[in-house]
């Protein structure tokens, strides 16, 4: 399964992003990227931040601070916020 580049949501077909041609995105969701552009132009903690409630409510077992814990150590593995 593929998972969006900047915010880990997994990836199915009807929720690729677009790039500016109309093709379909393989890396980012259609939350995150549009038009061949990010959708928000945050910070990768900004984005933790968007995600939170999301992971929550998803999974219900786990608390916000673990779901913000949890994409600390994922997020900086994904594409758009890579530390190079």
């Amino acid at each position: 399964m593929k998972f969006c580049q900047c915010c880990g949501m997994p990836m199915e077909g009807a929720n690729y992003g677009k790039e500016k041609d109309g093709t379909l995105s393989e890396d980012y969701c259609e939350y995150c990227y549009a038009d061949g552009e990010f959708t928000a132009q945050c910070t990768m903690d900004e984005m933790i931040e968007q995600c939170v409630p999301f992971c929550v409510e998803a999974d219900p077992t786990i608390t916000e601070e673990q779901a913000r814990a949890s994409m600390k150590a994922y997020f900086p593995t994904l594409k758009r916020w890579a530390l190079k």
